[in-house]
């Protein structure tokens, strides 16, 4: 007997981590894939109708495992044969009834991202580095650049054509290692590919829709209703598709409609139909659920209840405006509360949205300016704003029938300048002006900037009218306006690899392990295993604000940079590297060198150490210009700025150009802190490392314009001029001025005008 909508049937649980792909294993059981690094079997319960219970899990793959292929049973996989792609850029060929990787196939040189198995038994896969492979009996038989960006999946017709879809944002079909068809009609990456009977392809993409194309490339159908990125897509013979998205719902469509949506506790990665019409889905809860049309499949009553109780502690912990909390928000109570200052901005909650309020000092009243929509950190897709990627971009409905605007705004950006040239670009009142800072300040979490109320056009410098003012300042003199100096803000290395990390990590404690002698040094799988869990706290950047790390995971850093042989340090140190751009990260680390265990200083004696590591001298430079992050820093920075510049300065001769990138911008954070501090001697020892990079004409040219914007704002800003002038920086900005980079020639001429000015 069949329902009219979808409810929950089953939930399998076993994964450690988000479960990324699923393969269904005909009536053998349902495969799936997990960041956890396995692949879990689940075959049919015995005891139970159409439910499943764990019963293999496959472990090989050194990194997380995501698509998966199967292989009907035969004379070689009696029971089937289940095929899988990783991180690791390795595909692997496992025999369901022994649980052992039969084939392991190398080539790949990045993370796999499809794989397929066409109808005389080859496996196809496809990967970010482009490239489609063939592989037959564990040998690669075939490889071809099929698009320029990354391929993201790959499907196999029954004709034995091939189907790739690529951030390229085309579909491809081959023949061969021959192009017949390029489907164009997507706006972003095409994420999902699978076969609709009968009709052609369906298609899923990061630019949230869902496509239905005819083989030759003729757009057929457009399922749209996913609000972000969609990553999967599956059609089932009675005519229904199921999609899977970023916005933590599995949608089921039909005749193009949305039929029903069904909410996740995360994020849902995969979804596949079952021979009967029940619909698998892969969660970033580490959860698969099944869910079925079929009343005597639904689940008991208190499973029900269980998973709605789950679902809405999800929704209430997720929920955020303008990255804060639903929940921490006041209530309309705060209203009655009268403001400190005009232009005073408050949000307020209101049942399940954030309002704005601006205070008004003439009325003695606060007055709504809108609702805000939306938060920084409640999506990654939505930072993106006209091609430019943001730290956060509001969403904000200001009422009065007019459509949605979007705020963007960048960390250290002055939030005056971002809020002038918002006004301009939306084409709103000038007087909004403190309350659009105030609202920036309050929900970027900057409680202790100066204000500056003096605007300035942001696209033609000029000032603002006000009604009343002289049009001219009389007796007042031009201030000379100056391109690139001074520099305000800081410079850091935030991205990272960690995939790469882990992997090199793991090298190095297996060669530990092999070597009788160090044995005693490699990491335990728990140890591994932290390691991973402090990697994946490191990668949710959104969520930075509440994470944290225990005492034991700076306890667990510390050993391996002070145990490790030098030359295996790098990958450990660039963890570290990110660990200090983390707020509780950071805490942990500064309260371990106040308690007189000073590991940075450590490590940093360690590393250089002769004959240095090149690997260990860039993460160190990267790692120490991070520590400007945080203010708790300062302090140790200051102290040792003369250890650290002399270190360093000894060994520039064997700079590549990274590393001569990471100095230079070593250099430029040390000079808005040794300004701010008022630091002479300090000051005096930047500029000369600053102006030994920028004499140099032959240093790449992102390294000098960075050691000229730390001269230019030291001369500026600081207390060195005359020392500047003195070291014949004259010259100095007389060569640069003739640069072919604009920006170079352009802080050259900063630096000729401060000379002028003396």
């Amino acid at each position: 007997m069949a329902s009219q909508a979808y409810r929950l049937s089953s939930e399998l649980r076993g994964h450690e981590d988000d479960v990324r792909g699923i393969c269904v294993c005909g009536g053998a059981g349902i495969a799936t894939s997990s960041r956890d690094r396995t692949v879990r079997f689940w075959a049919p319960d015995p005891e139970k109708k159409q439910r499943y219970t764990l019963s293999k899990t496959f472990v090989g793959h050194s990194s997380f495992v995501g698509p998966l292929a199967w292989i009907p049973p035969g004379e070689r996989f009696p029971e089937g044969g289940i095929v899988s792609g990783g991180m690791d850029a390795l595909v692997l060929l496992w025999d369901l009834r022994t649980v052992e990787a039969v084939e392991t196939m190398r080539g790949h040189q990045m993370q796999v991202t499809g794989v397929a198995v066409d109808a005389v038994g080859d496996i196809i896969s496809s990967s970010v580095d482009c490239s489609i492979r063939r592989w037959r009996k564990g040998h690669m038989v075939d490889t071809w650049e099929a698009h320029k960006l990354p391929i993201q999946t790959v499907v196999t017709l029954p004709s034995g054509e091939i189907i790739t879809g690529s951030s390229d944002a085309s579909i491809k079909l081959w023949k061969g290692k021959t192009c017949q068809h390029t489907f164009l009609g997507h706006t972003d990456t095409v994420r999902g590919l699978t076969l609709m009977p009968g009709l052609g392809i369906l298609s899923a993409s990061h630019d949230c829709s869902i496509r239905l194309w005819a083989l030759t490339g003729q757009l057929l159908m457009e399922m749209v209703g996913h609000t972000s990125l969609v990553y999967s897509v599956d059609a089932h013979i009675s005519g229904l598709v199921a999609s899977g998205s970023e916005d933590c719902s599995l949608k089921i469509w039909k005749d193009g409609l949305c039929i029903q949506s069904i909410e996740h506790p995360g994020c849902v990665w995969d979804a596949k139909f079952l021979e009967n019409g029940d619909i698998v889905t892969a969660c970033s809860d580490g959860v698969i659920r099944i869910w079925t049309l079929h009343a005597d499949l639904v689940a008991e009553s208190n499973e029900l209840e269980s998973y709605e109780i789950e679902l809405s502690q999800y929704k209430s912990s997720r929920k955020k405006v303008g990255g804060l909390n639903l929940a921490d928000l006041p209530g309309l109570e705060a209203l009655q509360i009268p403001g400190t200052s005009d232009g005073q901005t408050k949000v307020i909650r209101e049942g399940d949205n954030g309002v704005a309020y601006s205070w008004n000092s003439r009325d003695h009243q606060w007055e709504k300016i809108g609702e805000v929509v939306d938060g920084p950190g409640d999506n990654t897709g939505n930072r993106v704003l006209d091609g430019a990627q943001y730290d956060y971009v509001f969403d904000v409905d200001i009422g009065d029938g007019e459509p949605t605007r979007k705020l963007p705004y960048n960390k250290g950006d002055n939030p005056y300048t971002a809020a002038d040239k918002w006004l301009l670009k939306e084409n709103l009142p000038l007087s909004y002006r403190q309350q659009v800072v105030e609202f920036i300040l309050q929900n970027s979490g900057q409680s202790n900037f100066s204000l500056d109320t003096s605007f300035r056009d942001p696209y033609t410098g000029s000032s603002a009218y006000v009604p009343g003012e002289s049009s001219i300042s009389v007796g007042s003199a031009a201030k000379p306006t100056f391109k690139h100096v001074p520099k305000k803000g800081m410079l850091f290395f935030d991205s990272a690899q960690f995939d790469g990390i882990l992997k090199k990590i793991g090298e190095f404690n297996t060669n530990l392990l092999s070597d009788m002698e160090k044995k005693s040094l490699s990491l335990t799988e728990i140890e591994l295993s932290r390691l991973s869990a402090i990697a994946k706290v490191l990668k949710d950047t959104s969520h930075y604000h509440c994470s944290t790390f225990a005492a034991a995971d700076i306890d667990l850093l510390s050993k391996i940079l002070r145990s490790w042989p030098t030359a295996m340090m790098f990958p450990v140190i660039d963890v570290l590297r990110i660990f200090i751009m983390h707020p509780d990260g950071a805490s942990l680390l500064h309260k371990r060198i106040e308690s007189g265990d000073d590991v940075l200083l450590e490590l940093f004696k360690r590393g250089m150490t002769s004959p240095i590591q090149a690997g260990n001298l860039l993460t160190i430079i990267r790692a120490t210009t991070n520590l400007f992050k945080h203010s708790c820093f300062s302090q140790w920075l200051q102290q040792h700025c003369s250890e650290i510049l002399d270190a360093l300065s000894g060994c520039r001769s064997s700079f590549n150009k990274n590393a001569n990138l990471s100095y230079s911008t070593l250099i430029v954070n040390y000079a808005v802190l040794l300004i701010n501090q008022k630091d002479q001697e300090g000051q005096a020892q930047i500029l000369s490392a600053a102006l030994e990079i920028a004499e140099n004409e032959n240093q790449d040219t992102d390294s000098r314009f960075r050691a000229l914007v730390a001269i230019g704002s030291l001369m500026l800003d600081g207390l060195v001029k005359s020392i500047a002038i003195d070291f014949d920086v004259q010259s100095i900005a007389k060569s640069a001025k003739t640069s072919k980079d604009t920006r170079i020639a352009e802080v050259a001429a900063d630096i000729e005008l401060i000379i002028k000015a003396t």
